[in-house]
């Protein structure tokens, strides 16, 4: 009983006391059109990634951006024709200029994804842009979608603007666990927060980040950032903690074309960084098990228990904090357009998560680190003074 109150009370904290990270209505900010619009260069580093360029890449090919803007695709060592595909695309397309290139391997202390960046984004520096966007090659714009993210971002004074992309819900499996992907996600970074000035709260969605070319600069990414698994989390810690003004939402324009069929799928996405986020800490890791447990897991078996052996009490505190629980996930579902049915089935989904938390830090003490498109990462080693 004294468990389920716990939890109904936790429940309560996190309706009202965590930024109202369960509305979806933080959208991108008011704005209005630059008198002369800046320049900008989209980075989009790639790695095996030809099943899903035909959908992303003419997307960004063909944007109706008002300003000069060019493409820079980074073919980060793919074995599956990326970059010869790329190029046949821009001939097939046309629009925006683009410029394929490759790094080579990215050297120790370096991920593969940022060493692209970093490569991406020394070449864009030679254009002299105003603006980055570093976007995935798993997504997929609208037409207006860079417009809307220049406008936004000179209206409000950004220096980094980034929308959490509509990922892809359509196999049972991705109905049950992606949009608490973003839930989750949203709890631990509530939106409101990461956009007021002088909030330590500070996170972006990698899939899509625009960027200030001289914030980039006065934070040192992606340099600064390099060892990092979770990178869009530290670019923009890095970002704001230069000063910069930061601001992260839910996309309308900007979808991931990338599927997660299988469990197997969805469960590699998440257990690669599971325990980077925890920072490789066991007490961190006991900790988010624990709560997890007592926070979506009692509630449901508090309930049931309570109405079989008759305590009311615990019954009560349990279906209460269930309730809370199921009703602040049904903004998430709305915004993915799927059943509200699926809302109860919240602390099976948490369940799934705890089990792959736990496998991301057995795979970390095994060896095999974040381990992504066949390359593993360890632990980042400490910065030396």
């Amino acid at each position: 009983m004294w468990t389920a109150v716990g939890s109904l009370a936790a429940w309560l904290w996190l309706l009202l006391g965590q930024g109202f990270f369960w509305r979806t209505d933080v959208r991108l900010p008011p704005r209005g059109e630059p008198d002369v619009w800046p320049s900008v260069c989209v980075v989009v580093p790639a790695r095996d990634e030809a099943a899903v360029l035909p959908e992303s890449l003419p997307s960004l090919l063909t944007q109706d951006y008002p300003g000069h803007a060019e493409v820079f695709l980074v073919d980060d060592g793919s074995a599956d024709g990326t970059g010869e595909l790329a190029r046949e695309l821009a001939r097939q397309h046309g629009g925006l200029p683009l410029t394929v290139s490759s790094p080579g391997e990215p050297p120790a202390g370096w991920t593969g994804k940022l060493w692209a960046v970093r490569h991406g984004i020394g070449l864009a520096r030679v254009r002299g842009p105003e603006f980055l966007l570093l976007t995935d090659a798993d997504i997929a714009h609208d037409p207006d979608s860079l417009r809307e993210l220049v406008a936004a971002a000179r209206t409000g004074g950004f220096d980094l603007v980034s929308q959490m992309a509509r990922l892809r819900v359509e196999s049972l499996w991705e109905r049950l666990v992606v949009p608490a992907f973003v839930y989750f996600f949203a709890q631990l970074y509530p939106f409101r927060r990461i956009g007021v000035r002088g909030s330590r709260t500070a996170a972006a969605a990698g899939g899509c980040v625009l960027l200030r070319t001289d914030a980039a600069e006065r934070a040192g990414v992606p340099d600064s950032v390099r060892q990092a698994v979770i990178d869009d989390v530290a670019l923009a810690k890095a970002v704001k903690g230069g000063g910069g003004h930061i601001w992260l939402g839910l996309a309308d324009r900007v979808d991931s074309v990338r599927p997660y069929p299988r469990l197997y799928d969805l469960w590699r996405m998440v257990s690669r960084s599971a325990y980077a986020q925890l920072r490789h800490n066991p007490l961190l890791l006991l900790g988010t098990v624990l709560g997890l447990a007592v926070v979506y897991l009692v509630p449901p078996v508090a309930c049931v228990v309570g109405l079989v052996t008759g305590s009311a009490a615990a019954a009560v505190a349990g279906g209460l904090a269930w309730l809370l629980m199921t009703a602040t996930y049904v903004p998430m579902l709305r915004y993915y357009r799927q059943p509200l049915g699926l809302a109860p089935l919240l602390p099976f989904t948490a369940l799934l998560y705890l089990f792959m938390t736990v496998d991301s830090a057995v795979q970390h003490y095994r060896g095999r680190g974040a381990a992504w498109k066949g390359r593993t990462y360890a632990r980042p080693a400490p910065e030396q003074r």
